[in-house]
């Protein structure tokens, strides 16, 4: 069984009932996705638009409760005194109260909220000359507070223009209901309410989104892993029908591959194996010829020996029935380094899970290539939040750019010589891939800009076992 990358999973019986509501198909959910978007968007837009109609009804109200009492005050100037009081009944309805008085309904001259401060303004434009007077009054119908309806009633008091010697009177005005702006609400309703309503509608979209394409990310990371050898990962079949249907076609073809290299490897063993024993005839027959007929033939024989013990070595690939353990890259690298020769700098330790006999045999063949083909080999240990990076450096002639992707299949060397003295027998970074790819990682060469060739091993990092 191979490792498997799960989607994050927020579980509870809500996500389950979720999931069992939303089509199958990636179209049907993208279409609820859609649908979903639209009906936050028209519910958010009407609302916004009740909002707005009710305070167009509320300022048209104004504005005519402004016109009524500028018309009625004068009036009410120029009738007869015993007329006033009649005009001002008839002139009042079931949500608007005139009377004539002799003091104002607003006793209070304390400054008022600035709705109110706009209204009495603007009657004091249409009247000039006139002392007005505006104040709020809230109070709450029968019933246990809070419990009994809260109503506010607007009170106007407008001082009547009178003669000279005579007292003066007052309209007072009485209004019930909400057709004038509450102290707070101007210009600030509407712009919250909208920005609540967009960000809603976008929060949702966001979510679908990525619910959706959570698969996808997946997946994506799977067939980079894929792409660099590593044969056990696997994705989970979640998500969509057609999501689930890429995961279990990259799932089946990560499993036809892995039967077919494990084939593969199997036939190159026993190759491998089986050319021993011929060889090893040849060999005892050339060293019973003459020493000058025997030398060439013992050397190609040799040859021949590197190159099987070699194939051998490329089949047993990343070390099949070693147990995995927590390793020290430091101390690993350092034994590898002294045994070989090799500069070892340390700049940052880190630990990793893995077979040590097998990821010694690739970073010692990294070390070895860059031995063979440099007169030094510089190896560094370092690391960032989640990768252990392991770098290898000779000063050898390098590469040529456009075979360093080549470098690491089979049998490709980079001394074209046949001899294996220099050239070796090409699977030291076939090896080295496979192993590494195998421990979740990956190794990448790349030329340095005055010469030499640096390789770079990736590894994931476990958690230090005494931090």
């Amino acid at each position: 069984m191979g490792r498997r990358l799960y989607a994050c999973r927020s579980g509870g019986n809500a996500v389950k009932i979720v999931q069992r509501i939303l089509p199958d198909g990636l179209a049907g959910r993208f279409a609820v996705l859609l649908i979903t978007v639209l009906l936050a968007a028209g519910i958010a837009a009407t609302a916004l638009l009740f909002v707005q109609r009710g305070q167009s009804e509320r300022n048209l109200r104004e504005a005519r409760e402004i016109e009524r009492i500028a018309s009625i005050v004068p009036a009410l100037e120029s009738a007869a005194p015993p007329l006033r009081r009649q005009i001002a009944h008839d002139a009042s309805n079931r949500l608007t109260r005139y009377m004539i008085a002799p003091r104002p309904i607003v006793q209070d001259r304390r400054e008022a909220p600035r709705p109110l401060r706009n209204l009495t303004a603007s009657l004091a434009e249409a009247l000039p000359g006139r002392e007005i007077r505006g104040a709020v009054l809230s109070h709450r119908m029968s019933g246990p507070p809070p419990m009994g309806p809260r109503f506010e009633t607007l009170a106007i008091s407008v001082q009547l223009a009178h003669a000279d010697g005579q007292p003066p009177l007052w309209l007072n005005v009485m209004s019930r209901g909400n057709w004038f702006r509450p102290p707070g609400a101007r210009g600030t309703v509407v712009p919250a309410f909208l920005g609540l309503s967009l960000l809603s509608v976008l929060g949702v979209g966001l979510i679908f989104v990525r619910r959706l394409t959570r698969p996808l990310t997946g997946l994506a990371r799977a067939a980079r892993a894929a792409g660099h050898g590593d044969r056990n990962i696997r994705v989970s079949e979640t998500g969509a029908r057609e999501l689930r249907e890429a995961a279990r076609a990259f799932n089946e073809m990560q499993d036809r591959i892995a039967r077919f290299d494990a084939d593969r490897m199997r036939m190159l063993a026993a190759v491998g194996h089986d050319l021993r024993t011929p060889i090893t005839s040849l060999r005892i027959r050339a060293e019973m010829l003459d020493e000058e007929e025997a030398v060439p033939m013992i050397r190609t024989l040799e040859d021949m020996t590197v190159m099987v013990n070699g194939l051998v070595a490329y089949a047993r690939g990343a070390g099949d029935g070693e147990e995995s353990e927590m390793l020290d890259l430091g101390a690993l690298l350092s034994r590898l380094c002294d045994e070989r020769g090799a500069n070892f700098l340390c700049r940052r330790n880190a630990y990793v899970t893995g077979r040590p006999v097998a990821l010694g045999r690739a970073i010692g063949n990294v070390v070895d290539n860059a031995r063979r083909f440099g007169t030094s080999a510089q190896v560094a240990l370092s690391r960032d939040a989640e990768t252990a990076i392991i770098t290898v450096e000779d000063n050898g002639p390098g590469i040529p750019p456009d075979r360093l992707d080549a470098m690491f299949e089979p049998f490709v060397r980079g001394d074209e010589s046949r001899n294996q003295e220099t050239g070796g027998a090409g699977l030291g970074l076939a090896i080295a891939r496979n192993i590494i790819a195998a421990h979740g990682g990956m190794i990448t060469l790349e030329n340095m800009p005055e010469c030499g060739l640096r390789a770079t091993v990736r590894l994931p990092l476990s958690t230090r076992p005494h931090d």
